[in-house]
């Protein structure tokens, strides 16, 4: 797991904001989070990679916002899941119970990927390493603006990401220009109230 997170450090580069995470939380995800995902935690905490391109999160803060996005929708039937990374401009990555890291949302666009996965325990944890290591800068950056909008609007805080105001949902323009610094909790919460979520193409089609 050292020589899997050293890769990913050497990728992604400086690291922000980061934050302790307590006892209490480790234990209040023990069964539901992969051990090495909490193992992580305790030695690393929660912070943001590359300036924050990419952030590695409390769930228990994002709880609101799972519940805004699958409530009332397929997904929320599918598996309990607990969001634990999102990048700067609101990719949201959801770690199910049952099926690991299968569940992936862009809010920009209130579109998901679903991997409709059946793993064993150790999947489980393995797939945790997975994650990180298909992380790269590249993926974890919008229309490769991060740079710019970074000096234009300032580094990020663990409660702030890039957001389009007006909302690209509400006939906002995607020109990165757009972007404004928003707080995280509430730009994702109103943009969950905006649009069904829909597929990707490419997604595993959801069980009738």
């Amino acid at each position: 797991m050292d020589e899997i997170f050293s890769i990913f450090k050497e990728e992604f580069g400086n690291v922000i904001d980061q934050r302790p995470v307590s006892v209490a939380t480790l234990n209040r995800y023990k069964n539901k989070l992969p051990d090495q995902l909490r193992s992580h935690w305790k030695e690393h905490g929660w912070d943001g990679y590359g300036d924050g391109r990419l952030w590695l999160v409390n769930p228990q803060e994002y709880e609101c916002v799972v519940a805004a996005w699958l409530n009332g929708t397929p997904l929320e039937q599918l598996d309990t899941y607990h969001l634990f990374a999102r990048d700067a401009f609101g990719t949201l990555y959801l770690w199910g119970e049952r099926t690991g890291p299968s569940l992936t949302i862009v809010s920009i666009y209130s579109q998901y990927n679903f991997d409709d996965l059946e793993l064993t325990s150790q999947d489980r944890e393995n797939d945790f390493q997975h994650f990180l290591l298909v992380q790269d800068k590249e993926s974890s950056d919008f229309c490769d603006c991060f740079e710019k909008t970074m000096k234009r609007l300032g580094t990020l805080a663990h409660d702030e990401m890039y957001g389009f105001v007006p909302a690209v949902l509400l006939g906002g323009s995607d020109d990165p220009d757009h972007l404004q610094k928003v707080k995280v909790i509430e730009h994702l919460t109103l943009l969950a109230q905006l649009e069904t979520l829909r597929p990707y193409g490419f997604s595993d089609p959801l069980p009738l």
